[in-house]
């Protein structure tokens, strides 16, 4: 069974619980547990099976094991005979999108997501920041709203049409949130994150994430990897600076899946816990069909 697009989970998908069936049933995806563990110091196979959903929402813990889980659902994926013409992975997800590539190894891959939520924690940790998603809403709308309101608030996730992520520090993101609220906003949805990501208050830890990832080698692609930095293709050049621009700049995950689909993809599986990104296809293009392959069960029914 042959798939268009790999599709990658970003953070905020995580729930306990994850990843333990896949490790039961495949030989492969216990692999990718035992290989996440060594790399990590700890076992990233128990930490997803028994933590709880505050202990899994810490980014230093929540990137990890979403990109483990990711890429053990590959792994069985690949086990039962399932292949992938292209990647594309939301925020976290383009590093597992690039270890499915081939451009990075799962070991550097492992390492630099390792590294990357650490230092996204320490960014965390040191300023109240959050996110939340605005539901109902124009994108010019949102956008005019974050302008608006004083303080560091941005919009930074365009999921889809009408859902767009605001993010920055909490009083500025409460007083856009209002002010979307005042401009017919459905719903407004805080984010199981612990910071204000994809803002320029990671600034000093997407320096340190470039400064790591210069001593990490990087492969060309085997198939072609789908940027959220500009929606369009990777060009592999100079990644760490890429991934410095990656951590600090909006996700146009809507514009990427429309540049897929124009360049030929009708199909995808979402990979990885959670079936968010899913249901933004159905929503930006009701032609293209993805299906959520997160448990073994769904790994089996997708290689048929």
């Amino acid at each position: 069974m042959r798939y268009g697009l790999a599709l990658f989970p970003g953070q905020g998908a995580q729930h306990p619980g994850m990843g333990a069936d896949l490790a039961e049933q495949s030989t492969a995806a216990k692999a990718i547990f035992d290989a996440a563990g060594e790399a990590a110091g700890f076992d990233v196979l128990a930490a997803c099976r028994d933590s709880t959903p505050d202990e899994l929402a810490r980014t230093e813990l929540s990137q990890i094991a979403i990109f483990t889980h990711s890429l053990a659902a590959l792994a069985m994926l690949k086990e039962r005979g399932v292949g992938f013409d292209a990647a594309a992975g939301f925020s976290l997800g383009e590093y597992t999108a690039l270890v499915a590539a081939g451009v990075l190894t799962l070991s550097d891959g492992l390492c630099l997501v390792r590294r990357r939520g650490q230092l996204m924690q320490a960014a965390a940790d040191a300023q109240d920041g959050c996110m939340a998603a605005v539901l109902g809403l124009e994108d010019e709308a949102v956008e005019q709203a974050c302008r608006e309101a004083e303080g560091v608030v941005l919009p930074v996730n365009y999921n889809c049409p009408g859902q767009l992520v605001i993010a920055g520090e909490r009083q500025a993101v409460d007083a856009a949130a209002e002010r979307c609220r005042a401009a017919g906003a459905r719903r407004i949805m805080p984010l199981a994150v612990s910071g204000a990501f994809h803002t320029p208050l990671m600034q000093a830890a997407a320096a340190q994430l470039r400064e790591f990832a210069e001593g990490i080698s990087f492969g060309a692609p085997e198939i072609p990897v789908y940027t959220n930095l500009t929606g369009g293709r990777l060009l592999p050049d100079n990644l760490p600076v890429h991934l410095e621009k990656h951590m600090i700049s909006p996700v146009r995950w809507t514009v990427l899946l429309r540049t897929a689909i124009q360049d030929g993809f009708t199909t995808g599986c979402e990979i990885g816990p959670g079936k968010t990104l899913t249901g933004f296809a159905r929503k930006i293009d009701k032609g293209f069909r993805a299906v959520p392959v997160e448990t073994a069960e769904q790994a089996e029914a997708a290689s048929v």
